[in-house]
């Protein structure tokens, strides 16, 4: 099991990250360390509390690790070949971090092709294989948006839902993936990163920020048809 004591100026994004945990387990395990503010509706974390987090996340994602979804391609000119770096662990590098926030790879993924077996195993100095490549660069897909409901709640990367930031959820795509969107329709484009997971109404592929939406003419009708190229 890890535990950590949160100190003063703490973020819930990086508990996470130093527990190597997602907000939802943070959450359900540690209920008495959290707190939300009657002001603004956000989430935040007891100054001196003690959260805990026992290996029962690690090892799920592990177990996904052994038969990572794969995104499906529909025709041969969206194929991509897979490519692989090799990467030197520094003082302060975690797993969560290197995956998330450096690389923009799936976690799932970078346990698997290293055989880690404990997530506070990494040393420094430890070569680790990064894949990537692995996603069509480009796609038609059918978005849908999500608004105020979520302002300010935790996304699946930790930090909180800004409805007018350029952002965007994905089933699979790794977590700080950055995309272009175009509007086929109109022929508005933009970019955007993916920072959350959804959307899970069956037919639908991304789910966008409110402001995204708004800059790509789906307001209105909720939904529509938009071809995303991975950057």
């Amino acid at each position: 099991m890890s535990q950590y004591t949160v100190q003063r100026g703490d973020t819930i994004a990086q508990v996470s990250q130093r527990l190597q945990t997602d907000w939802k387990t943070l959450r359900s395990r540690n209920p008495e360390a959290i707190g939300k503010s009657q002001k603004n509706g956000n989430w935040f974390l007891r100054e001196g509390a003690t959260v805990k987090v026992d290996q029962k996340s690690f090892a799920a994602v592990l177990e996904e690790a052994k038969s990572p979804p794969a995104i499906a391609t529909t025709s041969q000119d969206k194929a991509t070949t897979e490519q692989q770096s090799d990467y030197t662990v520094q003082a302060g590098d975690t797993l969560w971090d290197l995956a998330v926030n450096k690389f923009h790879v799936n976690l799932q993924d970078l346990i698997k092709d290293n055989d880690i077996k404990d997530p506070d195993s990494i040393q420094i100095g430890q070569q680790l294989k990064i894949r990537k490549g692995t996603v069509p660069s480009e796609d038609k897909v059918t978005a849908s948006w999500y608004g105020k409901d979520f302002h300010g709640k935790a996304m699946a990367n930790g930090k909180p839902y800004n409805m007018f930031a350029n952002t965007i959820a994905h089933k699979d795509l790794p977590l700080g993936t950055e995309v272009e969107l175009n509007n086929p329709r109109t022929g508005e484009s933009t970019t955007a990163v993916v920072t959350d997971r959804g959307p899970y109404i069956k037919g639908r592929d991304v789910d966008l920020s409110y402001g995204l939406a708004r800059k790509l003419s789906l307001l209105e009708g909720g939904i529509g048809t938009l071809v995303m190229k991975i950057l």
